[in-house]
């Protein structure tokens, strides 16, 4: 039977119900769709797209020249004008292959740039990032008051990261009521300019104090939105206790302390796609489950071979991280002589500090059959470690959640790793990898002790193996935190999908 207006009864439903779904526009600086830079890329990937099961949930990032390239057939949708020394835009419109729709800002002076994100291809910070992300602040909150050419407006932001921040300010200045949520993914990069920055950027002087944007003399893209936004929230229920304390506050503890204490700060653990899956991974030389081990040895020995380490019957650690004194790589390096003295080896992959990469090629060169460092990051190469290794080595100094564990834990590599952050809320010690606590060689060097204890107890070993691989660890859960802190953002009115 046919509605009167020729539509079945039950796609109309369904468009009504889309209808009354939560706007939701996420901000994000990176997506790993096109471009990835750390873990805010595979976040960027996964929870919008865990969020469209119950809001209309869309994206905002900047038209870089991967998305670009990527896109060459998006649909103009919308000019916005230049504001301050800001400079107009455009949005373009993309939809990915499974629904996701994304609004580009387009604007090829800005964004249309060799390099990265955020550095030039010589590795150096843009002397413009504060334009630059601030045209995305300001874009987003432009389609939050409204942009008729559109046909979507949001109700809440979502800010990511200080490339996001500033739209939580401009939010309040311009007095636009749509209401914000910032999420910080690491506390430690605060997009810090100088004061005379204010009027290029459009931020009122009277903003520049303690109950604002100011910081140690400083603009503070990140305190301005802690400080405005309706509700914050970071990575993980530890490190959103962590970043109330002086030690890992950056500055910005007392501001986070007045925040929790009124509510507004939520910790929610990071999930990872459902991509990772060891029994159906393209990249892998076989695949393997929780139930069956064959795939996991073979995967060892084609990593062995890739990596040109010897033939072995010891452990086989890894480290797949940048390479940065956050990540406790001199605690790696201070570790290695140890696991090869007893029989193990290493296989590491990532970039980042040069004095940490040459010292890393240099231990390789000492022990080439059982040291291997590939200087780079590429996934499917990430993908085949984490599937060949029975460790994964993650002493961070702190670490707001980390998804390396997860990942490594879902191909049945155990994670030896410091107890901090989200580290803490995702290993269960003795049970799906191993902890220890204060980032010392010592304590470092006792966690794999242990570890190769339990490896040389095949059954223990294995036990640990399926229950990590079995560990929950999708995106469904940190989604429906999510909506619970939407809806205190926006009031008991919030509609949600059933």
């Amino acid at each position: 039977m046919r509605s009167r207006v020729g539509r079945a009864p039950d796609v109309a439903a369904a468009e009504r119900d889309a209808a009354l779904r939560c706007k939701l526009l996420f901000v994000t600086s990176e997506i790993a769709d096109f471009l990835k830079v750390g873990g805010l890329g595979e976040v960027s990937a996964g929870l919008p797209r865990a969020l469209r099961r119950v809001a209309d949930a869309r994206v905002l990032l900047p038209g870089y020249r991967a998305v670009l390239a990527a896109n060459p057939d998006m649909r103009i949708v919308a000019k916005l004008p230049a504001v301050a020394e800001i400079p107009a835009c455009e949005i373009g419109e993309i939809d990915t292959p499974d629904g996701l729709t994304m609004y580009i800002v387009v604007a090829d002076g800005l964004f249309d740039r060799p390099g990265n994100a955020y550095l030039d291809e010589h590795a150096s910070p843009w002397d413009d990032n504060d334009v630059r992300f601030a045209r995305l602040a300001m874009a987003a909150v432009e389609l939050a008051r409204g942009v008729p050419a559109l046909g979507w407006q949001p109700e809440v932001l979502h800010l990511n990261d200080w490339p996001g921040a500033l739209a939580a300010g401009y939010l309040d200045w311009q007095k636009v009521e749509t209401p914000s949520i910032l999420t910080i993914h690491n506390l430690a990069y605060q997009g810090l300019y100088g004061r005379d920055r204010l009027s290029r950027l459009g931020i009122p002087a009277e903003a520049f104090a303690m109950d604002g944007v100011e910081f140690h003399g400083k603009i503070s893209f990140l305190k301005a939105g802690i400080y405005y936004a309706s509700q914050i929230t970071t990575v993980s229920a530890t490190y959103a206790k962590e970043i109330t304390t002086p030690e890992f506050g950056c500055g910005l503890d007392g501001l986070l302390r007045l925040r929790s204490g009124e509510g507004r700060l939520t910790g929610i653990l990071n999930g990872i796609d459902e991509s990772w899956n060891p029994s159906a991974d393209p990249h892998l030389a076989h695949p393997f489950d929780s139930v069956n081990w064959r795939g996991k040895a073979a995967n060892a020995q084609h990593l062995r071979e890739a990596f040109g380490l010897a033939v072995s019957r010891g452990p086989l650690f890894a480290v797949v991280s940048r390479l940065v004194h956050q990540k406790g790589l001199d605690l790696t390096m201070a570790a290695i002589e140890s696991i090869v003295r007893d029989g193990g080896q290493l296989v590491v992959t990532g970039e980042g500090e040069p004095e940490v990469e040459n010292a890393l090629r240099a231990t390789a060169a000492r022990h080439p059959q059982s040291i291997a460092v590939k200087i780079g990051y590429e996934e499917p190469t990430a993908r085949r470690i984490f599937a060949g290794s029975d460790f994964l080595l993650m002493p961070s100094r702190f670490e707001p959640c980390g998804l390396s564990q997860m990942y490594a834990q879902r191909f049945g590599s155990l994670p030896i790793a410091h107890n901090t952050g989200g580290l803490g809320d995702t290993i269960e010690d003795g049970a799906t990898g191993f902890l220890f606590s204060g980032a010392t060689p010592e304590t470092f060097a006792q966690a794999i002790h242990r570890a190769k204890s339990v490896f040389d107890r095949k059954d223990q070993f294995a036990a640990m193996r399926r229950r990590a691989m079995l560990r929950p660890s999708g995106w469904g859960e940190a989604a429906r935190s999510y909506m619970d802190v939407y809806r205190r953002a926006i009031g008991p009115g919030l509609r949600v999908a059933a």
